[in-house]
């Protein structure tokens, strides 16, 4: 069967992430179901997908990237019209690229890029408040970037890492840790982009740098929190909702051709 691969964009605000899970709607299963109607197939005959890792219940993507085998060829902007129209509104195919049959969307992803929106209005915006932190205090920019430059690099993350996460082997490297002001939008942007991350690696990031930002934690907090190893001085997991997987790494790019 011909192998597909396709971009997502969702809104995580009503799922429990994007993993199927018995406690309420997914976006894998959401995924699927508009697939097995779309294909037409029997009654038990389902169509596995594999998408290129998790995220939690809350979190939003702009780039989240899945594979699949489908009973037939199909065109692209077909699939893509016919997906979109299936799928619950909050969820959208941004691009769809026939791949070759050994195209893995996990194993092959040679690089992950998340941001996370902070809304820093004085007041809480209404409209932002299901995709951003609201954080009114006084902080200090260049701080934070100042204290992120130690992040870049290849290190051991165990102090960013939730103590749920059942992988061993904490080292990741970074190719970019940084923040920048959106004046338009009154927010504070955290951009970061690395061979990958660990369970809630970003939010941990992100709770303690706003602490170093408020001057709550020295500048050079994040790298002495690196060599400790001990996820219990590192600072707060921000919530959810600020979160976003901006954009999946493949060499060369299923959607670039």
């Amino acid at each position: 069967m011909p192998r597909y691969a396709i971009q997502l964009a969702y809104d995580g605000s009503r799922f429990v992430g994007y993993q199927v899970q018995p406690n309420g709607p997914s976006i894998q299963a959401n995924l699927d179901a508009a697939l097995i109607k779309m294909a037409k197939c029997p009654e038990g005959v389902t169509i596995p997908t594999v998408a290129s890792g998790r995220t939690d219940s809350g979190v939003h993507a702009l780039g989240q990237v899945v594979h699949f085998d489908y009973p037939a060829p199909m065109p692209q902007q077909a699939m893509q019209r016919a997906l979109n129209a299936l799928l619950d509104p909050a969820i959208k195919v941004v691009a769809v690229a026939r791949v070759a049959d050994d195209f893995h969307a996990r194993y092959h992803a040679i690089g992950k890029e998340y941001r996370y929106r902070v809304d820093i209005g004085a007041y809480a915006n209404p409209f932002k408040r299901l995709y951003s932190l609201h954080h009114p205090y006084r902080y200090d920019l260049d701080r934070i970037n100042q204290a992120l430059e130690a992040v870049v690099g290849t290190h051991d993350f165990t102090s960013f890492c939730s103590t749920k996460t059942d992988k061993e082997d904490k080292v990741r490297t970074v190719h970019l840790a940084r923040v920048w002001e959106d004046r338009d939008q009154q927010e504070l942007v955290f951009q970061f982009r690395g061979t990958g991350f660990l369970y809630n690696m970003i939010r941990i990031l992100v709770g303690t740098s706003l602490q170093i930002g408020d001057g709550l934690r020295p500048v050079n907090e994040l790298e002495r929190l690196i060599q400790v190893q001990n996820r219990k001085e590192a600072g707060p997991t921000a919530p959810p909702q600020g979160l976003y997987l901006h954009q999946v790494f493949y060499e060369p790019s299923p959607f670039n051709k």
